[in-house]
């Protein structure tokens, strides 16, 4: 009953809602833009808010557990910044610096800011009185922030690429070139321990456990995963992956580092200063990376480059993939966009396609085309 109570008020939580609202605000934005590059969009506009708890739940789960079983308590005024500091940053739309390690350090930062200055001072916010910088805190803090830092790591690694738009940006030679920009959030409902009794003096009716002289209660907290980054020198699937698992790494190694604050406080928040430093240089250098260099998709002599494919489409059942370029359509050479549509009318029932794939090699693709079929296979092309 106590775990469904704190499940209940859950909802009462406004940063629950402003992520709902925020995931919705995120798929308008990116299909105006894949209508103003291509007159067509790829995923539909609600695609962002579906997913914004189907795919984390599971990691917020075993989370959940984790904190839970372990006892790894809180104090609830680093709790309270750390949902200020997340909700700032969604706000803002600052999603590359959506990173639950950046509100983690800077909600530890904040909270040793305002006990210094208000010490033995009662600060009203929710009944809050500082209780220091203790070892407790210099061990659960850290390690609760790596274990973040995992779960944002394998979400980075398992669905930053199916979650990548296409947008059209200006080559050195000033034609077209595709680019892909992952823009998302996620939502883990994380269950936090926070000890003392200052969340049932504020609401008497908050579930409390008792172990032994200390009072505990359980809040789950909807955490939020930011991320923004934009492939253009690789493909997606190459750059994700790997930035993913450099953000796993970070991750498995400060929450490994945060036992180190039992043989010196001070270690636990170089531990927390160091994930967030080399977070910020994984995103920094992966950024870097991808301004410089060519387009990974660019226009080619030899035909028509695909940028993107609509999902279920006579072309995405074909195999097609971005990136790819296609010579010929039903037996016609096809060099730009009005061509290529023009070919596909040769044989309205059945389409063959001719295609270089990104290594240069060529392949035959065919497909009936139905009556209920996009009228454009689904291609969206570099023009």
């Amino acid at each position: 009953m106590e775990l469904l109570k704190a499940a209940g008020r859950f909802f009462l939580n406004p940063l629950f809602y402003i992520i709902l609202l925020f995931s919705v605000l995120l798929g308008y934005v990116r299909v105006k833009r894949e209508r103003r590059d291509f007159r067509v969009r790829v995923d539909e506009g609600l695609t962002e808010l579906r997913n914004v708890l189907r795919e984390s739940w599971p990691y917020a789960a075993v989370l959940s557990v984790l904190i839970a079983a372990a006892g790894l308590a809180v104090p609830k005024g680093w709790l309270v910044l750390f949902c200020a500091a997340m909700l700032i940053a969604v706000l803002s739309f600052q999603f590359a610096l959506g990173s639950p390690v950046y509100a983690a350090g800077a909600a530890l930062v904040v909270y040793w800011l305002l006990g210094h200055y208000r010490v033995n001072s009662d600060i009203p916010l929710l009944g809050w009185t500082y209780g220091g910088m203790t070892e407790d805190v210099a061990f659960t803090v850290p390690l609760i922030a790596g274990m973040l830092l995992i779960a944002e790591g394998l979400l980075i690694r398992r669905r930053a690429a199916e979650d990548a738009s296409p947008l059209l940006l200006k080559t050195a030679r000033g034609l077209k070139g595709a680019a892909y920009r992952t823009q998302r959030l996620w939502l883990l409902p994380v269950l936090f321990v926070v000890p003392g009794k200052a969340i049932a003096e504020w609401l008497p009716y908050w579930p409390q456990i008792t172990l032994g002289e200390s009072s505990f209660a359980l809040v789950f907290i909807p955490v939020v995963i930011g991320f923004r980054q934009t492939a253009k020198h690789r493909m997606p699937e190459s750059l994700y992956p790997g930035l993913g698992k450099a953000v796993l790494w970070t991750g498995i190694l400060a929450s490994a580092a945060s036992f180190l604050s039992f043989w010196r406080m001070e270690a636990g928040w170089a531990v927390i200063a160091a994930a967030v430093i080399v977070r910020a240089a994984i995103s920094i250098r992966a950024a870097s990376a991808e301004s410089k260099g060519n387009f990974a998709v660019s226009p080619r002599s030899e035909g028509v480059t695909v940028a993107a494919v609509l999902p279920g489409s006579p072309a995405d059942k074909m195999g097609i993939l971005p990136g790819e370029t296609i010579r010929k359509v039903n037996g016609v050479t096809v060099k730009d966009e009005r061509e290529l549509y023009d070919a596909i009318q040769v044989n309205a029932a059945h389409c063959r396609v001719e295609v270089l794939n990104r290594d240069g090699e060529l392949r035959l693709c065919q497909h009936v085309i139905f009556r209920h079929d996009h009228h454009r296979i689904g291609l969206l092309v570099i023009r």
